[in-house]
């Protein structure tokens, strides 16, 4: 888990930690991975990078470069539509084409 310290280091190096919640097909709301994304970013781009390395396309998305898994089983499966992501203070839900705030 990602320490308070290492996150403030991480802020000043230009990276911020989004939060992945899988809430789609009936979940309750989890978090499954914290994923570093550059601070620099506007906050639509570090929503779809959050979707982009949450989701399996050559390998398992927990071995993706900054990316800490969260869950405690085996594996997890890609992050989709009617997940959000969690930017800040501000909850995003993942929609057919983009995101809408919650």
């Amino acid at each position: 888990m990602i320490s308070k310290i290492d996150a403030l280091t991480k802020t000043l190096e230009g990276v911020e930690t989004v939060s992945v919640i899988h809430a789609a097909f009936g979940e309750k709301p989890h978090v499954v991975a914290m994923v570093e994304v550059s601070s620099k970013l506007s906050t639509e781009s570090k929503l779809e990078e959050a979707f982009m390395l949450t989701n399996s396309v050559n390998d398992a998305w927990w071995n993706n470069e900054g990316v800490t898994p969260m869950f405690p089983d085996k594996g997890c499966r890609s992050t989709s539509v009617g997940d959000m992501v969690l930017v800040g203070k501000e909850k995003y839900l993942c929609d057919r084409m983009g995101w809408s705030l919650v």
